[in-house]
């Protein structure tokens, strides 16, 4: 099994590969212990094509692979793309384009919300994966036959899927559906990382908002030095300290070192220093930047109950298409719907408002009626008579 490690071989390689209409492509990376992930293998394949690329061969120059991946005469085949389109865009700041990626497809094409690539494998292709080589260090080398071989397997049953999922989507007619999705993996706004945001990614609740001014200075403090040192966030300081931190707002190098959440020693370094210099900002931060808390007060009853009705309703309107529910509308849409007249959520654009969204609006005004019909839910208009409705209801 031929693995490239010279720049020109590649180059070959992907002139080679070019010359096809599309290209499945995957990668196998580490990120354990890094925070950019690590790029240690690159698989593609076209028709009557596969190779395997050594990415981290000395010396190796990865710009042919770079323009393959934004030459918009070859469609780019993903599974799950994201991870494989954030690691091009870090190395080469450039976003694969065109892309198709197969598990967004699958979703669209009614194979349900959880469907994984091995079973997707299994239900269009009739082949079972081996998965022993899934979890292995691919940053070691040399790699084994068995690490190769498994690679190349994803790949090429990935060149394998992509013709068929591609003649359900045009029989479906719903390609523009997908089109959608992969604008938003093609979007460079979506790889992004801004540290001033990094507080948006804490689940822990904040009660005040000097504490919450604290918390976002902490968050971007932790982010840059992450993203600086290339190492996982809490490798620089936990998540817990970082809320005991916030909460408490030590102010002397005495406060820093009471806090149980971190370890002896942390407030007398060079970090502890930098921890109390962002304490100090999020002290001095003018309140009208820090946003308000949500206290995350329960719904009233009349709204859940509006809630409860609207996933009745996303349930039989993605099985009656034959789409995943996930792929129409978030539980958090549903009650923000439930919640305000006055919204924009991805549910209420494109073709998700006229599959579901406009049905959910008048659903909540009272205009459209859940009815059952021979055990499954049917959508009438609500001012629609009763007798009418025995006769019009559905029969699929």
């Amino acid at each position: 099994m031929h693995l490239i490690t010279h720049t020109e071989d590649l180059t070959e390689a992907c002139v080679r590969l070019g010359a096809a209409p599309f290209v499945a492509v995957d990668t196998e990376f580490m990120r354990e212990q890094t925070f950019w992930p690590k790029l240690c293998l690159i698989q593609m394949a076209a028709n009557g094509s596969e190779i395997l690329v050594d990415s981290l061969a000395p010396d190796l120059d990865l710009r042919p692979f770079f323009d393959l991946m934004v030459d918009e005469q070859v469609l780019k085949v993903f599974h799950s793309a994201r991870q494989d389109v954030e690691i091009v865009h870090h190395l080469a700041r450039v976003i694969p384009h065109p892309i198709f990626d197969t598990q967004v497809a699958a979703m669209v094409c009614g194979f349900g919300e959880a469907v994984s690539y091995s079973m997707l494998v299994k239900r269009l292709l009739s082949r079972n994966l081996d998965k022993t080589s899934r979890f292995t260090d691919w940053s070691r080398r040399p790699l084994s036959d068995r690490q190769l071989t498994y690679a190349l397997g994803d790949v090429v049953h990935l060149r394998d899927l992509y013709p068929k999922l591609r003649n359900q989507l045009d029989r479906s007619e719903r390609a523009s559906w997908l089109n959608e999705e992969m604008a938003v993996l093609t979007d460079p706004a979506t790889y992004e990382l801004h540290p001033e945001q990094a507080w948006k990614r804490l689940k822990m609740r904040i009660k005040t908002p000097t504490s919450l001014a604290v918390l976002m200075e902490l968050a971007a403090w932790r982010e840059r030095e992450a993203q600086t040192q290339d190492v996982p966030r809490s490798r620089i300081l936990k998540d817990e300290a970082l809320y005991d931190i916030a909460s408490q707002a030590p102010r002397t190098q005495q406060d820093l070192g009471s806090l149980r959440t971190l370890h002896n020693g942390f407030a007398r370094s060079m970090r502890g220093r930098a921890v109390l210099e962002a304490v100090s900002k999020g002290l001095e931060r003018d309140p009208k930047t820090v946003p308000p808390i949500e206290r995350g007060e329960p719904m009233s009853p009349e709204a859940q109950a509006v809630v409860d009705l609207l996933r009745v309703l996303l349930k039989a309107t993605a099985g009656r298409h034959g789409v995943a529910p996930k792929l129409i509308a978030t539980s958090d849409e549903l009650e923000e719907i439930a919640r305000s007249d006055e919204i924009d959520v991805p549910v209420l654009r494109g073709w998700r408002r006229k599959l579901f969204g406009d049905d959910a609006l008048a659903l909540k005004r009272g205009e459209l009626a859940l009815v059952i019909k021979k055990g499954e839910v049917a959508v009438l208009p609500a001012d629609q008579p009763k007798h009418q409705r025995k006769q019009e209801a559905p029969e699929d």
